[in-house]
């Protein structure tokens, strides 16, 4: 059996994801996965063995492209036996309807009955979004329950030869830093400074680890690269050559690379919070308006801080401060956060 995944857009969602191919092939032993998404998302793919190929998606997030969804369905005809489309929206159920794939299996979305004949309705019994990534894993009268469902953990594939060649490519950098053990730090947020832990606080952090003998490794896109410079310009002259920024200088595959190499990883919830999890990096996770009930890091090395109840507030920018930072997050003390790294450390 082939199958075609109608992958989601977000880093997070498609380490999660991961969790579907590890259950499609324990249901279809034989069969073949392959990935239609974006180009960002091929180096986290070929970390997965599961997946036979990562098809490109020529189509922006957000774009509608009916022409070009036509034109690439078109292009997969009698190829597949099933497909399973991931993202909720209708335009994301097109290529499959375009290939004549006879199985077109989804949740229940935007008006996409005519488009998918294998269609859920039952979202609201699976908390967890990984829950429901794996669910469309099962045939209908075959899904287990949410308290019955085993969810395989996401995880990437990481060679230590390739991890010494991406350390090579940044010897100046971490040789000013005395190639000290590495903490991974991950303040960005792709959905505004809402769900950033303050930069202030992981300066204070920072600060206490460099003193602790550990380096700081500070992970990020483009985008954050001025969150990164504002927590090591925070730190004291003498101890900012410990504080590495990397944001915006790895491209995603050096990213995977550097996170596995350190020795536990401190972030808000974001892709690379994920990523961290799947190389097995033990991890402090700080959530604020985000709720971990619906996605939280799949691992039993993940400690999960947040101080307020509930689901998720959809919020991009707080009114608690200047930064626009929610005071959820700002009320975590850096302390708090150092006393569960510790914890993890000493493991």
């Amino acid at each position: 059996m082939n199958i075609l995944i109608i992958a989601p857009s977000w880093v997070g969602d498609m380490m999660m994801s991961h969790s579907l191919y590890q259950t499609l092939k324990q249901q279809y032993p034989q069969c073949e996965i392959d990935v239609l998404a974006p180009n960002w998302c091929k180096p986290l793919l070929a970390r997965m063995p599961e997946v036979r190929n990562a098809l490109t998606m020529p189509i922006g997030h957000g774009a509608f492209g009916l022409g070009e969804r036509y034109r690439i369905g078109k292009s997969l005809r009698n190829q597949y036996d099933m497909a399973i489309v991931l993202p909720n929206s209708l335009k994301s159920a097109f290529i499959p309807f375009f290939s004549k794939i006879k199985l077109r299996r989804g949740w229940k979305g935007e008006s996409r009955y005519f488009f998918l004949n294998d269609l859920r309705s039952n979202k609201a019994d699976y908390p967890k979004m990984v829950q429901r990534y794996v669910a469309l894993g099962f045939e209908k009268g075959q899904i287990p329950s949410a308290t019955e469902m085993t969810i395989p953990t996401p995880y990437l594939a990481v060679e230590q030869s390739a991890v010494q060649k991406t350390k090579e490519m940044f010897t100046a950098q971490f040789a000013l830093a005395e190639n000290r053990p590495a903490i991974g730090f991950c303040p960005g947020a792709e959905f505004g400074p809402a769900k950033r832990w303050p930069h202030y606080h992981y300066a204070v952090l920072a600060k206490q680890l460099i003193e602790q003998g550990y380096s700081i490794r500070l992970f990020g896109s483009a985008k954050d690269v001025d969150v990164g410079e504002q927590i090591r310009s925070s730190l004291a002259e003498d101890l900012q050559r410990y504080c590495v920024n990397l944001a915006g200088q790895t491209e995603l595959n050096q990213a995977v690379d550097l996170i596995s190499d350190c020795v536990v990883v401190v972030s808000n919830d974001s892709g690379l919070m994920h990523i961290a999890a799947a190389v097995g990096c033990p991890l402090v996770a700080v959530y604020g308006p985000t709720s971990p009930e619906y996605t939280p890091p799949l691992s039993d090395k993940a400690v999960i801080i947040r101080l307020i109840e509930g689901g998720l507030i959809k919020i991009r920018k707080g009114a608690d401060s200047d930064e626009g930072y929610h005071q959820s997050l700002i009320d975590i003390q850096p302390e708090l956060v150092l006393e569960k790294l510790n914890g993890l450390l000493a493991k």
